[in-house]
């Protein structure tokens, strides 16, 4: 008698059960989609980069950390490979640059706050889901050349801890390093166009407008979006 009791309870409680799993699954699906990730923009000179916190790295880009030991935010930069590893950057190399050749990934790793790195006027936080910057850090992780599934690593880079990476796509006139920062963005759901982006300038007004509206947004209580 007492079985014949607890059994329609334990199928109440077995079902509440299941109806719960995907719930859970989908409020946690829904928390992550909500939680906001910062992007970083930086402007170095003629190129712009493209920066994380090394601890909002997502798989598989996060597999990098091990060659970034104490590191607090990676850079990730685009550009042809034979000027960036020619010793001397004379205007021939420039030249010979603009014809379509080898890419390459330059990788910074820092210990101090980007702005202190690369000067607060020359450095852009954007605000985006974690959604939109795992797209972007996918972008940068499908840009590497790899060797059974790792990143082929060039050379040591010209800054202090960073590193030359082997990259898929071709750089020239038409796909300069900025060119492939404005497609890391794009990646990241953001409204900027890559189409005729040769310049750093034409990078940066841009990434400036979208960061001036996201400022604009919060200052009216409306949360700021990627879209």
């Amino acid at each position: 008698m007492t079985r014949l009791i607890l059994m329609p309870v334990l199928i109440l409680l077995l079902l509440q059960a299941c109806s719960a799993m995907p719930q859970q699954r989908a409020h946690e699906c829904a928390t992550r989609a909500a939680s906001r990730t910062t992007m970083f923009v930086a402007r170095r000179g003629w190129h712009i980069d493209i920066g994380f916190s090394t601890l909002d790295l997502e798989a598989p880009l996060a597999s990098l950390r091990a060659d970034f030991p104490g590191s607090r935010y990676v850079f990730f930069g685009f550009g042809d490979r034979h000027y960036l590893i020619a010793k001397h950057k004379n205007f021939p190399g420039m030249l010979a640059a603009l014809w379509p050749g080898a890419g390459m990934v330059l990788a910074t790793r820092l210990a101090a706050a980007p702005e202190e790195a690369f000067g607060a006027e020359h450095v852009i936080r954007l605000k985006i889901s974690a959604a939109d910057a795992l797209a972007a850090q996918r972008f940068v992780w499908n840009s590497l050349l790899k060797e059974n599934g790792a990143p082929t690593f060039y050379a040591k880079g010209p800054y202090e801890g960073s590193l030359f990476l082997g990259a898929v796509p071709k750089y020239s006139a038409v796909h300069t390093c900025n060119t492939w920062a404005a497609e890391v963005l794009r990646a990241a759901g953001l409204p900027v166009h890559s189409g005729g982006v040769l310049f750093a300038a034409q990078l940066w007004s841009q990434t400036r407008r979208i960061d001036a509206g996201a400022s604009a947004r919060i200052s009216d209580g409306v949360a700021p979006v990627a879209d």
